[in-house]
């Protein structure tokens, strides 16, 4: 049987290249780096970006942290500067339908120019009118209208008047109202004469009256009809003056867009109302009301100015928009309301752009697990994308706005890459649950978590490092800083071989050693500002790890380490709790007698053992069935517990420690105190790897170093975590001293060898263990208490 391995101190950190490193620091095409390794996402994006079909777009998967944004959007940018710059789009008003406003497609920059020279013709328009009605050829035609009118209504009245004169009866004209009055001896008499007359003249007048009141009558049958005409030709004559005025500025508009149909049929619609609207807010009669000027003009632009949705620069290339709240308006636009008079009201100048507008023949960027939870955004989404237009549908019941009017406007061509940022989770729910999810999002883009240190990805890391210094407005960063960054990332990814994805941990390092580098007056980041800046930050996290160490200390917390005990194993844990991840020993106890209970996981029956590390305690049970009982029945009672824990416990990282636990307790031989173990078993005895190897190591090494290394303490480890150790220089220091000691196993029974002293013993040709051996003593006693159980059954 092979023996346990105690690593040495080479053994215990990983070395990265310092020529290598050096060499980056001083090559400037390291700059340049724009992903430190991820080439599976590499070559994904370059695939998704490249093929322009249908449903192809692009869910960038990864952790949080991971630069997935940062990077995405920069290779997006170099993508985006060689494509063709998309087309503005514009709402204009419908003239016949105001509640439902057209969209206009223009060139790129040339909805701007188009809104200049429709800003012009506003101006034009209240330079020209009312003006143009104080035209002398305008004036005197109006008043030739209005002579017209009178002249027939004069000789009407001229007529009636002549037959008054005739039959001695005077006629009145006042304020439009026509009286008439008896003549005697030549002059018109009063009431009170008339009423002084005799009955028979009175009586004539009243009958000459009646006549004159009749042919009055008569000949202004038609004057409303003359009144009608009159003003019909008032109006015409209006009409006309204002479409001469008009006619030259929209010619002008209309021979420099020739070229572009759309204007053309715009301007042709705008033409009639326009007129009336001229003749409406700038006509004669309201060149003397005391408007501002500013209302005309307002009430102008609101009906002509196009709304530009989204303009771009001629050679601005496609956009890459990324929307951090992608909510349903904010993505698929909206319509603003103002209140007017009390009322609630909308034109299509209040139609605001989403995200969607804003990157059409372009790039949208989007947080998956943000928009997955806004009402309607998913459902809408994917209608654009399988229909490939956007139509602006406003959720009025869901703002509260139920029986205001609102617009409809004419939906949008849109084409668009959209690239979901979301997490593995949600990316396999959608691929199970979403049956289009799959037709939409066709391309992948797999973000490692952890990237394999090679030249190539170590060039690029310190290239990205140099880069942020600059921007960060520091001169430079040392080679032992620069070092000590790549040891900083390869403790984050837990291996001597790969690089932590999560960059943006290295650029918060960063930022807080600046914060060292400004207290010493320097502008140059070195390894002491980085080993400060990794102090203040477990200092500032430490709080909890150093109250259970306290405990420790103070023996509230039970913990050897020196000594011999039966039954009882030092366990390694880790506790992560907010930022702050940190290891601490735990005792494991176990207890074995007569019986036919089996082994018992208190943690289990008491209800803190979750399933996993439920899993790890039966895995015992079948160990021992396969290694002890061949020949006899495996019977025993044996109880197993993590002393003085008061929480949820998970995880299998135990069970080595626990079935080394159950093994001291059943054969009576005592485990060394001095010596901590972790790690996970399978039936057969192999010990597996366990995670947070660095922080269970440290976590006991630093309550051994504060009772005293003793040069017999040291934990045990399985041996496939050997490729995970980047362990503090202090671990490293006093392993090389020979005061601390690591050993790596491959099985129990090597495992057993180290923690009991004594040796494990190999099965024999005759089936047999040697005895004394502690696999011989683990038989003996399993077969002695068979026997008991099953000699008391049968009697």
């Amino acid at each position: 049987m092979q023996k346990a391995v105690e690593l040495n101190a080479l053994q215990l950190t990983a070395k990265p290249s310092r020529r290598l490193i050096n060499q980056a620091l001083s090559d400037e095409q390291a700059l340049s780096a724009t992903f430190i390794g991820q080439h599976r996402a590499r070559e994904a994006l370059n695939f998704g970006l490249g093929i322009d079909a249908k449903g192809y777009n692009l869910y960038v998967m990864g952790e949080v942290a991971t630069g997935r944004f940062t990077l995405v959007h920069e290779y997006i940018a170099k993508h985006v500067n060689s494509s063709p710059t998309p087309d503005d789009w514009c709402y204009i008003n419908n003239f016949d339908d105001e509640r439902e406003p057209f969209t206009l497609r223009l060139p790129a920059g040339e909805s701007r120019k188009l809104s200049t020279d429709l800003n012009s013709l506003v101006d034009e328009l209240l330079d020209t009118f009312p003006a143009a009605f104080d035209n002398p050829g305008y004036q005197r035609k109006k008043a030739n209208i209005k002579r017209q009118f009178e002249q027939r209504y004069e000789k009407a009245i001229a007529e009636v008047e002549q037959f008054a004169q005739r039959n001695s009866v005077a006629l009145y004209e006042e304020n439009g109202t026509i009286s008439f009055s008896p003549i005697v001896n030549g002059k018109p008499i009063t009431d009170e004469e008339f009423a002084t007359a005799s009955e028979q003249q009175r009586q004539q007048f009243y009958d000459i009256i009646v006549q004159l009141e009749e042919k009055l009558s008569e000949q202004l049958l038609e004057l409303p009809q003359w009144k009608r005409e009159s003003s019909e030709q008032a109006r015409a004559l209006t009409r006309e003056t204002a479409e001469q005025g008009i006619k030259p500025l929209l010619k002008e508009l209309e021979h420099k867009y020739s070229a572009d149909l759309g204007i053309l049929k715009f301007l042709r619609q705008l033409k009639p109302h326009l007129i009336e609207t001229v003749i409406e807010v700038l006509g004669e009669e309201n060149k003397d009301e005391k408007s501002e000027d500013f209302d005309r003009r307002t009430v102008l632009e609101e009906q002509y100015l196009p709304n530009i949705l989204v303009s771009h620069e001629l050679n601005g290339g496609a956009p890459v928009v990324y929307e951090p709240n992608p909510t349903y308006q904010n993505l698929f636009g909206r319509v603003e309301y103002t209140n007017v008079q009390g009322s609630v009201f909308t034109n299509y100048r209040m139609i605001r752009p989403g995200a969607l507008h804003k990157a059409n023949g372009g790039y949208l960027l989007l947080d998956a697990d943000k928009m997955i939870q806004q009402p309607y955004v998913w459902e809408a989404l994917k209608l654009v994308l399988k229909r490939g237009e956007l139509k602006m549908d406003i959720q009025q019941h869901d703002i509260g706005m139920v029986n205001s009017v609102t617009l409809n406007p004419q939906s949008i061509p849109v084409k668009v890459k959209v690239v979901l940022l979301g997490s593995r989770d949600l990316y396999y729910t959608l691929q199970e649950y979403e049956d289009e999810f799959h037709e939409l999002f066709r391309v992948l883009v797999d973000f490692d978590s952890e990237i394999p240190l090679d030249k190539d990805t170590l060039y690029d890391f310190v290239g990205r490092v140099r880069c942020h210094v600059q921007e960060m407005g520091l001169s430079g960063i040392s080679a032992k800083a620069m070092y000590r960054l790549v040891e900083y990332s390869l403790r984050l990814a837990e291996h001597q071989h790969r690089l932590s994805a999560r960059f943006a941990d290295v650029i918060e390092l960063l930022h807080e050693a600046q914060f060292f580098c400004v207290k010493q007056n320097t502008d140059e980041v070195d390894v002491t500002h980085i080993e400060a800046a990794l102090e203040a930050k477990t200092q500032r996290s430490g709080r909890i790890s150093q109250a259970l160490l306290d405990d420790i200390k103070e023996g509230q917390i039970l913990i050897e380490t020196d000594g011999e005990a039966i039954g009882k194993v030092n366990g390694l844990t880790v506790l992560e709790i907010g930022d702050s991840l940190f290891g601490t020993p735990a005792r494991i106890t176990s207890t074995v007698y007569v019986g036919a209970n089996g082994v018992v996981d208190i943690e289990r029956e008491v209800e803190l053992g979750r399933s996993i590390h439920s899993k790890g305690v039966m895995l015992l049970t079948g160990y021992l069935g396969h290694k002890y009982a061949q020949l006899f029945p495996l019977t025993l009672s044996a109880n197993i517990a993590i002393e003085q824990s008061y929480g949820q416990i998970d995880g299998d990282s135990a069970s080595l420690a626990e079935l080394v636990a159950l093994l001291s307790a059943l054969t009576l031989v005592p485990v060394k105190q001095g010596l901590a173990v972790t790690g996970s078993i399978n039936q057969y005895g192999q010990v597996q790897s366990i995670g947070g190897v660095n922080e269970k190591i440290e976590g006991f090494f630093k309550l051994c170093a504060h009772r005293g290394l003793t040069g017999e303490q040291g934990v045990v480890i399985p041996k496939s975590n050997e490729v995970n150790l980047m362990l503090d220089k202090e671990v490293v220091q006093a392993v090389k001293a020979g005061r601390f000691h690591i050993y790596s196993v491959e099985t129990v029974d090597q495992a057993a060898e180290i923690l009991m002293g004594r040796e494990a013993g190999e099965l024999s040709p005759r089936a047999r263990f040697p005895k004394g051996s502690i696999n011989s003593l683990a038989v003996s006693r399993l077969s002695q208490i068979a026997s008991i159980v099953n000699g008391a059954d049968e009697d």
